[in-house]
């Protein structure tokens, strides 16, 4: 009974799926255990990865780090609205940076929801569902 229970597979939450972009690996890796229990997770650590696996399997949500680098997350966001495959694809930013400047270019950039860094799981899972609901709000 006990080799039965090891051989079958934990459950596992299928989501929409949401890809994670967030160069900061121990960052990235926290965020995607937390958000694993609601949402399928593809992770990303750069701008142009990003973009390659958004065109391979096309997320329900972008969640980005708005400081990356090389291909910023500004420039990611607007790369993706560049592809009309993706161009309605919800975009959350999390940002270490404040102020209302900082928060009209990511706007600007095509950001449906802006998360001020440092920011908890569940403030992102819950920022996650709302533009999954069409709820469009900042949070500085």
């Amino acid at each position: 009974m006990l080799l039965l229970a090891l051989a079958t597979p934990p459950p596992t939450t299928k989501g929409p799926l949401v890809l994670l972009v967030e160069d900061h690996a121990d960052t990235r890796q926290m965020y995607a255990e937390f958000l694993r229990s609601s949402f399928e997770i593809l992770e990303a650590g750069t701008g142009p990865q990003a973009l390659e696996i958004a065109r391979a399997r096309r997320p329900a949500v972008l969640v980005t780090d708005l400081s990356l680098p090389g291909m910023d997350g500004f420039e990611l966001i607007a790369r993706m609205r560049d592809d009309p495959a993706m161009r309605t694809v919800p975009v959350v930013c999390i940002s270490g940076y404040g102020g209302e400047v900082h928060e009209q270019r990511a706007r600007a950039a095509g950001c449906d929801r802006i998360i001020q860094k440092p920011c908890l799981p569940d403030r992102l899972a819950d920022a996650i569902g709302e533009v999954l609901a069409g709820t469009k709000r900042s949070e500085s």
